[in-house]
């Protein structure tokens, strides 16, 4: 009896060391795991950084949209930023970002991404958030197809920018006849060359909205609209 205790218990004791290696070897495999899978994340957000959004301090701003690019059309003109546009720089068009941020956008077909310098505004084609520059979508793989579902991830803006996705138009009427529309429109686009026909529906009727911008500043839209009133027109500052 003595000797077979002994025995239970020499065979309790292993168990319990034998239960006790396990949970050692449990806890290592998970602390390993994690640490693998921190570091994957660590790895991945590396390539991804975050950073500040406008006015949102330590927010990341991250927008997903349709890309574009322009480029032997363009090349030579001057761009709204006053800078002259050159296809083979890592700049692009947008009306999301105020002039001079910088943007990663990444190709979401093909995990490609690229640094650009907002330094336009457009493009005017409804559902595009961003034009690249030729050499930027010829990095992003963009040239062939001619269009990508793209995510835009803000890495710096200028000093004061104003939230995501604020803008300024400087309207010049509303018409429900496009020719009327087109008329001043015309008129206007001698001086300025972002004027444009922005149709917008209301129910059953269709409106024909003369408008110039986007502009990232207020102050900017009231000069101009201060200008163009003073030219007899009736203007009025649109949020959106």
């Amino acid at each position: 009896m003595v000797a077979n205790g002994s025995a239970d218990l020499d065979d309790g004791v292993a168990g319990r060391v034998f239960a006790a290696r396990a949970s050692v070897a449990f806890l290592l495999a998970v602390t390993v795991a994690v640490a693998i899978s921190v570091g994957g994340c660590a790895t991945h957000q590396a390539a991804i950084p975050t950073f500040g959004s406008f006015g949102t301090h330590g927010a990341r701003t991250s927008v997903t949209g349709i890309a574009s690019w322009y480029g032997p059309g363009f090349n030579g003109h001057r761009t709204s930023s006053g800078a002259v546009y050159n296809q083979d720089d890592l700049t692009a068009a947008s009306l999301l970002f105020p002039l001079g941020s910088r943007v990663l956008v990444t190709n979401l077909h093909n995990g490609r991404s690229v640094d650009v310098t907002i330094n336009d505004h457009g493009p005017y084609v409804k559902g595009r958030g961003i034009d690249l520059s030729r050499k930027a979508a010829r990095i992003l793989g963009v040239i062939g197809p001619g269009t990508a579902m793209v995510r835009m991830d803000v890495i710096a803006t200028p000093t004061g920018g104003p939230a995501l996705g604020q803008r300024y138009f400087v309207q010049v009427g509303s018409f429900a006849d496009r020719g009327n529309a087109r008329r001043i429109r015309d008129r206007l686009a001698v001086y300025y060359p972002d004027v444009r026909i922005d149709p917008a529906i209301a129910g059953a009727n269709r409106y024909y909205r003369v408008r110039m911008g986007a502009f990232m500043r207020r102050a900017a839209a009231q000069d101009r609209a201060e200008r163009v009133a003073a030219s007899g027109y009736h203007v009025v500052i649109v949020t959106e």
